[in-house]
């Protein structure tokens, strides 16, 4: 849980493996000896908290934080209008996979801060929002990154397996951190698991995941399947990487029993992002879903997928008190996902700013962004 440790400038408290905090040891040193390092580490100011996976400065969102839950796309809760709630409890990756959408990893060029959600504090704000949006809910947990590496996900998902008005918890994982364990800690509270496999050809998979443990992966899907959680594998296909792999995806989906009760396969179009990682060439959608219709016909399985083949209908959602194009004001708070980002509080919800002032500011800024929810701004 708790590992201490030392080096010339720094002593440093690692705990649950993710979550790396330095004290300037010059600091600490004048600290009275009556303070517990427990104590020293919670409210002690003059402290760097890190992921230990990405490297970045990390920000731990709580409700004595005063950050809200709503706004930002990297953590939270996101809307967007459906009996689906995406949750994200934690940004950052283990992986630098090639097309990655936001350019995650150790290795980013554009990403300069994590995030991680207090459990009771997402729990919380979720009941209240359950409350408004109804029964028949699905909440899925995804990330900028991968969920589950969240610390706290198995007492997380029994928790929210317990609030009224949930029918399906769902994860978006690419399976490295998970192991025996914690799938059977997870069965009975989450239903099914995203699983992202995008080859089965140790060449091809470390060509688009470098670094990507492709044996210990296929045994988790195995695990899965072999579970009482669905399994639906979701590969992104990728023109001149992985053509030749979609094929055998979809034998070894069908083969291990994958989709019990939902799709077995959810096949990803690659897509090149703004500020995600390019790679090769993108097949429109019309050539995309009619290779997907030939797959269909000579393995019978469906996989050209619409939201009621998961259950997801239309719901009135939380709507932001911002439109397009206003000017609002706002504190800074903290550093913000990407450079030249900040995080803004206004209006009791978070605003991803674009500014060059500092943390602890007072600033104006217009609204660029109000789709699903997700609040971006810049400054005026």
């Amino acid at each position: 849980m708790l590992e201490e440790r030392e080096d010339k400038e720094d002593k440093i408290f690692i705990l649950r493996k993710l979550i790396e905090i330095r004290i300037p040891k010059k600091d600490y040193e004048k600290l009275s000896s009556k303070f517990s390092k427990e104590y020293i580490i919670s409210t002690y100011e003059n402290k760097r908290v890190l992921n230990r996976i990405t490297g970045r400065d990390l920000v731990f969102v709580t409700r004595e934080s005063g950050i809200p839950l709503f706004g930002h796309s990297a953590f939270g809760i996101i809307d967007r209008g459906t009996n689906l709630l995406q949750v994200r409890c934690i940004s950052g990756c283990n992986l630098n996979c090639i097309f990655c959408s936001v350019d995650e990893g150790r290795k980013s060029k554009t990403r300069k801060t994590d995030f991680i959600v207090d459990p009771d504090y997402m729990l919380e704000v979720l009941r209240r929002v359950i409350e408004f949006k109804g029964n028949g809910i699905e909440l899925h947990l995804d990330a900028q990154g991968e969920p589950a590496l969240y610390p706290y996900l198995e007492i997380f998902v029994e928790e929210a397996s317990k609030i009224k008005g949930v029918e399906v918890i769902s994860m978006q994982t690419n399976g490295i951190p998970l192991n025996e364990d914690r799938i059977s800690a997870l069965e009975g509270k989450m239903s099914r698991i995203n699983l992202s496999i995008s080859a089965l050809s140790e060449e091809v998979s470390k060509k688009i995941h470098p670094g990507y443990p492709l044996k210990k992966v296929i045994e988790i899907a195995e695990m899965i399947a072999n579970s009482k959680i669905d399994l639906l594998i979701a590969p992104v296909w990728v023109p001149g990487y992985n053509d030749k792999e979609i094929p055998k995806l979809i034998e070894f989906a069908l083969k291990i029993g994958a989709g019990k009760r939902y799709p077995p396969l959810g096949i990803q179009k690659y897509i090149p992002y703004r500020f995600g990682r390019k790679v090769g060439n993108s097949m429109t959608f019309k050539e995309f879903y009619e290779r997907l219709r030939e797959y269909e016909r000579e393995y019978g399985v469906k996989l050209i997928l619409k939201p009621e083949d998961f259950g997801i209908e239309k719901r009135p959602s939380i709507k932001p008190p911002f439109k397009k194009g206003e000017i609002h004001s706002g504190k800074i708070v903290a550093e913000g996902r990407m450079h030249r980002e900040k995080l803004c509080i206004s209006k009791s919800w978070s605003v991803a700013v674009i500014s060059e002032k500092k943390v602890g500011d007072f600033i104006k800024f217009e609204i660029l962004r109000t789709k699903d929810g997700v609040i971006v701004g810049k400054e005026v």
